[in-house]
């Protein structure tokens, strides 16, 4: 059984840094794709950043030059660090993870989701 398990969200203000983390189980991270979306009140859920299981890094434009994504696969744990946080970056923040071979992450498997806040 496979579950990924988000934490590090939180209420910050604009400008800070926060480390979101996903920590997986039953899959390894470093042999999956892995990816954060996040979803905003009244908004698409939306790819920011992932990771494929060769270590290619995708980044969303809104988030590039803020925003990175690494792996520990010693904790098999994914992690999204966001720095100079925009009230825009407001949503809840999910983890997937997409097995290698599978197009796309509509079909893999979800985490719960943790919910990011950035007040002005």
């Amino acid at each position: 059984q496979v579950q990924l398990v988000e934490s590090g969200g939180g209420l910050v203000q604009a400008g800070d840094s926060l480390r979101l983390s996903c920590a997986a189980s039953g899959r390894t991270v470093s042999s999956n794709n892995m990816a954060w979306f996040r979803q905003a009140p009244g908004k698409e859920r939306e790819l920011v950043a992932s990771i494929t299981w060769s270590g290619v890094i995708y980044r969303a434009d809104s988030v590039k030059d803020r925003f990175t994504i690494s792996r520990d696969n010693a904790k098999n744990t994914v992690y999204l660090h966001m720095n100079s946080l925009k009230p825009e970056d407001t949503a809840v923040y999910y983890c997937a993870l997409s097995p290698k071979g599978l197009l796309g992450y509509t079909n893999g498997y979800w985490g719960q989701g943790t919910r990011v806040t950035v007040s002005s």
